[in-house]
C-alpha cells in the first residue's frame, strides 16, 4: 500500500474512533442526567426505578408534614387521590410549599419505600399546577370514576 494513502487511512479511523467516543460520552450523560416523572400511583405500583433520580408530584397530604429534630429535615406524604407516597427532604422548603399543595420533588425512591428528595419546587400562584402533576391527578380521577378508556 502507497504510505500516502496509508497514512489517510490511519487519520480517517482515529477521526471515526474520536467521533465514535464522542458520542459515547454524550450519550452516557445524557442518560445519566435523563429525568422522568412518576406520580404517587406509578411509584406505589413498582414503576418508578430504586436508586435512579426521577421526579414525583402530587398533592401534599393534609396533617403529614413532620419536622425533625434537626430542624432542616423534613418528612411529608404526597398523593394523587388514589395513592399515598412519603417524602423525605433535608433543606429549607420553598415559601409556597404547605399541605394540599402541589408540588413536584426531584430524588430518589430508597429501599424502603421512601423518596428521598434534593429539591421541592412548589406552584407559584393559586391557578398553577406543574402540567405533570395535573395530568396524574386527572388521569387518577379518570381511573377512580371508571370514566378511563379510549374515546371512539
Amino acid at each position: 500500500m502507497n504510505p500516502v494513502r496509508r497514512k489517510r487511512l490511519i487519520l480517517i479511523g482515529l477521526m471515526v474512533a474520536g467521533v465514535a467516543v464522542a458520542v459515547g460520552f454524550a450519550l452516557n450523560a445524557f442518560n445519566q442526567n435523563l429525568m422522568f416523572f412518576y406520580s404517587p400511583s406509578e411509584v406505589v405500583g413498582g414503576k418508578a426505578p430504586v436508586d435512579h433520580p426521577f421526579r414525583l408530584g402530587g398533592l401534599v397530604t393534609t396533617g403529614s408534614v413532620q419536622r425533625m429534630s434537626n430542624g432542616l429535615t423534613t418528612r411529608f406524604a404526597v398523593t394523587d387521590n388514589t395513592q399515598t407516597v412519603t417524602i423525605e427532604y433535608t433543606g429549607i422548603l420553598p415559601d409556597l410549599f404547605r399541605e394540599g399543595q402541589g408540588i413536584v420533588a426531584h430524588g430518589k425512591l430508597n429501599e424502603n419505600g421512601v423518596f428521598v428528595a434534593d429539591e421541592v419546587l412548589a406552584k407559584h400562584d393559586e391557578n398553577y399546577m406543574p402540567p405533570e402533576v395535573a395530568a396524574a391527578l386527572e388521569k387518577s380521577h379518570k381511573e377512580a370514576t371508571g370514566q378511563g378508556g379510549t374515546t371512539p
